[in-house]
């Protein structure tokens, strides 16, 4: 990937965002920014569920998104229990 990745928010990710924490908005900022500037940095652990990616933004929280080359939309944040909705089939 050459450059910065384009980030592209659903309004589902930013209902989502709106109801965390102050503390775990602070933490999905911090993990945007490496999303957005190194997609293989170790504290995001990204990995693939169906068509979806998914990252880490601490133990108890996740975040999903679709890649299409440099450009990555994010559906949505939210606790653990989100990995239920994306898990493999």
């Amino acid at each position: 990937m050459a450059g910065k990745i384009e980030l592209v928010f659903t309004a589902e990710f930013k209902e989502a965002y709106k109801k965390l924490s102050q503390d775990i908005k602070k933490k999905v900022k911090k993990q945007l920014h490496y999303l957005q500037d190194n997609p293989a940095h170790p504290s995001l652990q990204i990995h693939k569920l169906n068509d979806e990616w998914g990252f880490y933004i601490d133990i108890f929280y996740r975040c999903f998104f679709l890649r299409q080359a440099d450009k990555f939309t994010l559906l949505t944040v939210g606790t653990h229990k989100l990995v239920d909705r994306y898990k493999r089939k």
